[in-house]
């Protein structure tokens, strides 16, 4: 299924241009126009699913194997020194398309980019909760 209105889908059917790195029948991995570091990578889904928690798991794994396989060129062709693996699901996670999709973002000594998680002080009951409402939901 394509969302017509959707800028991943038209690149992923080719109605917008892209500097494409990897295609399959599921998958297409291209370059970030608006990259965070250089070789800044997003791997696509070619049918339309609006973010990880509504892709079916075995295309979710190909996603994941071709963002492994992108990684790995991107340390030995560009010279990273790291990557960030990340996507985000809902407005408040960050996402701006409704696309499910994956950053490789190639990290390298001294870049300046930050990905800061500040830590929370919970107590153990809160804790506690919070494992056991997950667990419900498994």
């Amino acid at each position: 299924m394509k969302d017509t209105s959707c800028i991943f889908c038209k690149i992923a059917n080719g109605t917008i241009p892209s500097y494409k790195v990897y295609e399959d029948n599921d998958v297409i991995a291209f370059l970030d126009v608006n990259p965070a570091s250089r070789g800044h990578t997003l791997v696509v889904t070619k049918e339309h699913f609006s973010n990880m928690t509504t892709c079916p798991k075995s295309i979710l794994d190909k996603v994941f194997e071709v963002a492994q396989t992108i990684a790995q060129a991107q340390i030995a062709q560009l010279g990273a020194t790291g990557v960030n693996v990340l996507t985000n699901v809902g407005e408040s996670a960050g996402q701006t398309v409704h696309h499910f999709h994956v950053h490789v973002i190639p990290r390298y000594d001294n870049d300046g980019l930050k990905l800061a998680f500040p830590p929370k002080q919970l107590a153990d009951s809160e804790m506690t909760d919070i494992k056991s409402s997950i667990e419900k939901a498994l």
